[in-house]
């Protein structure tokens, strides 16, 4: 029985996400149904994270034609430069280089918003903070002694960590930003949730037609259910 209660909290972490002690995860606003945000979200995406991490499922030409856009426009407003419409979203990072700069390669982020869950990744990308004792000079209050730069320093500014002392314990309860970025806070949360939003997009990019489809799946089997008790009622008149 312990195991198995293990084994279903392990599976509500893995689902839902989790934070550090003393950290609440934010809410994250995911539309699918909204390309716009998409859009924003996917060139957010190759401005910012595709020079480390993959999405190594995803081909511009899906993205435009899910996103409902030309096939052009996504090689000249979202894509990187010279890539291939069938081109693959993989980094240009190599593994070599990678491991000498931070240690090791990092991940493919084509599940992340499944894994995490978009509420954990939306309070990460806005949970960096300074902290002077690590070797690229930040922290994050959602992961503890993350290997990841602060890639939106600039647009969101630096963040500092209101810490309480617990048992012995430094515990982040909050930030505060301290330098302003180039974005206000509004909009920086907005360009943070079209990120998340398109991640989760990747995460499942069939998840609208998925929806939209069982719904006629369950119109069916409500028709079926009214034709078979027919059926049943027909077939057992006369067993009595």
């Amino acid at each position: 029985m312990r195991r198995i209660i293990t084994l279903l909290l392990f599976c509500a972490l893995s689902v839902n996400g989790y934070a550090s002690e003393g950290v609440e995860l934010q809410a994250a606003s995911i539309d699918l149904s909204d390309k716009q945000s998409l859009q924003r979200g996917a060139k957010t995406f190759v401005t910012y994270c595709l020079g480390c991490h993959s999405l190594k499922y995803m081909r511009y030409k899906r993205l435009a034609q899910d996103f409902g856009l030309d096939e052009k426009k996504m090689l000249t407003q979202i894509a990187p430069q010279n890539a291939s419409i069938y081109d693959k979203m993989f980094t240009a990072m190599n593994k070599h280089d990678a491991e000498k700069w931070f240690g090791i390669q990092p991940p493919d982020l084509s599940l992340i918003a499944r894994s995490r869950g978009t509420d954990w990744l939306y309070s990460y990308l806005k949970g960096f903070y300074v902290d002077k004792s690590k070797a690229l000079g930040v922290n994050n209050a959602v992961f503890p002694d993350v290997g990841m730069p602060n890639v939106f320093w600039q647009l969101q500014g630096q963040q500092q960590a209101v810490v309480n002392m617990v048992e012995g314990k430094q515990i982040v309860e909050g930030l505060v930003l301290d330098k302003p970025g180039t974005l206000s806070e509004k909009e920086f949360d907005d360009l943070v949730n079209d990120l998340v939003n398109f991640l989760a997009y990747v995460g499942e990019p069939m998840q609208l037609e998925r929806v939209s489809l069982g719904k006629y799946v369950l119109l069916y089997l409500f028709m079926f259910l009214g034709i078979a008790y027919v059926l049943k009622k027909e077939y057992w008149k006369d067993v009595h």
